[in-house]
């Protein structure tokens, strides 16, 4: 079962959610969050990205950064520009991009079923990030961004989840990047009563992305000792038909060293190579490397994969395994510096314009992991290699918010 509680949500005032919601904290370089915060004194980005306040070149990850974060939220708070809701209420969060539709809902889950594992994860995480979010949470005294929870379609839900949608959204923007953002406040309590019911009914929750926050807010819950509403940790919860999941790509800097004709070589050991495809995989099971100006399909020679394992199959941990750290040195993907992350909103030109451009010497377009995998990884209590999986669109900052006792 899943426990989820309605909460007061912080959220921005109806006229202003346009000024307000932005991209979460971590898409974006330090200069883009700069550039999009522009002279706009109510973006999120200001406190969730509170470098944007201070002058360039501080320490995006000092106490300053941090008070600056909490004063900024006073200030949004105090003005007005974020209103708090008097009851407590679910909320459902609806994204629309292009043709795609994805609608969630906005709730509290339970940091002891987080603990407990009943909250899947498939992902390890690294000590600075998550004291990134330890530290921005027990400043501001509140959970800014959201950890992104999945489940399997569920027909109630769905039900649910249809009904409010035919009603009128609380406010309903579109941001620059084209997605329209629309909000609507769930507070009759035979409703509320209704979608905890139906997600009592829901086996398993699993992190789609946020493992950074759902581990501060453990960590937070921890330090307070479950008091003050850091029992809870604010979600995003979407069913599995909905999301819509990218390529997460790579680019290596050199070849270790080696010679192009040596590199290739050492690659044709291991995987069947295939001249003059196209940017993209057409199938999982296919990677493309793009070297030398051209594009090229990697298959793994028969008896390379082990097929029945869930993480050694996926293709994120093919080339992981069979080449960035045999072939290419990457033994760390999440620490060296000698590979870059190439999201799949991008596309492959950004690969091929890395290398072209001397970023890189080689890059890898991938297939998407499906969520399938994803959940059979969760199941199984194992975890993908880093970067497996990039969802679009992106739960924007500042939407809803959940505020802890001081």
């Amino acid at each position: 079962m899943a426990r989820i509680k309605p909460f007061q949500g912080l959220r921005p005032a109806l006229n202003l959610a346009g000024q307000v919601i932005a991209p979460p904290y971590d898409v974006m370089s330090e200069s883009e969050a700069r550039s999009m915060v522009g002279d706009n004194p109510n973006s999120f980005l200001r406190v969730t990205r509170p470098e944007v306040g201070l002058p360039p070149g501080s320490d995006a990850h000092g106490d300053e950064a941090y008070l600056t974060a909490r004063r900024a939220l006073d200030g949004l708070i105090s003005s007005g520009v974020l209103v708090q809701e008097q009851q407590e209420a679910f909320y459902l969060y609806s994204q629309v991009m292009g043709n795609h539709r994805q609608a969630g809902l906005m709730a509290l889950c339970a940091v002891d079923e987080y603990d407990s594992g009943k909250i899947k994860r498939h992902e390890f995480t690294r000590p600075d990030k998550e004291q990134d979010r330890v530290n921005h949470i027990q400043t501001t005294s509140a959970q800014t961004g959201l950890v992104f929870l999945a489940y399997r379609k569920d027909a109630s839900i769905e039900a649910l989840q249809n009904e409010v949608l035919a009603g009128e959204p609380l406010f309903e923007v579109t941001t620059p990047d084209g997605v329209e953002h629309a909000l609507h406040v769930i507070d009759d309590p035979g409703d509320v009563s209704a979608w905890k019911e139906a997600f009592a009914a829901v086996d398993a929750l699993y992190i789609a992305d946020g493992h950074h926050r759902s581990a501060a807010a453990s960590r937070v819950c921890a330090l307070r000792g479950g008091l003050g509403g850091s029992d809870s940790f604010l979600a995003g919860v979407f069913p599995d038909d909905q999301l819509y999941v990218m390529a997460y790509n790579r680019v290596v800097r050199d070849l270790l060293g080696q010679s192009s004709e040596e590199f290739m070589q050492a690659v044709k050991q291991v995987f069947e190579v295939q001249a003059g495809v196209g940017p993209a995989p057409d199938k999982r099971g296919e990677i493309h490397m793009f070297f030398e100006g051209q594009w090229f399909g990697l298959k793994a020679r028969p008896g390379v994969v082990n097929a029945a394992d869930p993480v050694a199959s996926l293709d994120v941990a093919v080339l992981q395994d069979h080449l960035l750290s045999p072939i290419l040195g990457i033994q760390d993907p999440r620490r060296d510096t000698r590979i870059r992350f190439v999201g799949g909103i991008r596309g492959p030109v950004a690969i091929s314009s890395a290398v072209e451009q001397g970023d890189g010497a080689v890059g890898f377009s991938l297939f998407p992991t499906g969520l399938d995998q994803l959940f059979s990884v969760a199941d199984s209590g194992a975890v993908m290699p880093p970067k497996s999986t990039w969802f679009e669109p992106k739960l924007a900052g500042g939407v809803v918010v959940h505020r802890l006792e001081d």
